[in-house]
């Protein structure tokens, strides 16, 4: 398996069991988007809290030139954690969610 590949399966595999956690307040659902053609993976919200209407992007990473780029993650500890530990070296990962100037002091890859 090459190394897209593997990143590719390893951000599916960390993506899916939060599909699994139930809400308890609320009729929402999480669900996976995954475009394995153009390397972009979500997990969504969406469903209603009582007359509101819930739907929003709960994590969005994408594969661009060879690096992850972790684009939003609203998830308690972070998935960042998951998809290092699943053996994505920190120099792959990008936190797109912090401006660039800021990435630098994250101990991740800046672009």
């Amino acid at each position: 398996m090459d190394t897209l590949d593997n990143y590719r399966r390893i951000i599916k595999d960390v993506l899916v069991p939060y599909t699994q956690i139930p809400y308890s307040y609320a009729a929402i659902e999480c669900k996976t988007v995954f475009d394995s053609e153009n390397d972009s993976y979500l997990l969504v919200t969406l469903g209603w809290d009582g007359a509101k209407r819930i739907h929003g992007c709960l994590v969005h990473i994408d594969i661009i030139d060879g690096k992850i780029w972790v684009q939003r993650d609203d998830t308690e500890d972070g998935v960042t954690y998951e998809l290092e530990a699943a053996g994505i070296p920190k120099d792959k990962i990008v936190l797109a969610f912090h401006p660039q100037n800021v990435r630098q002091h994250t101990g991740y890859a800046v672009a």
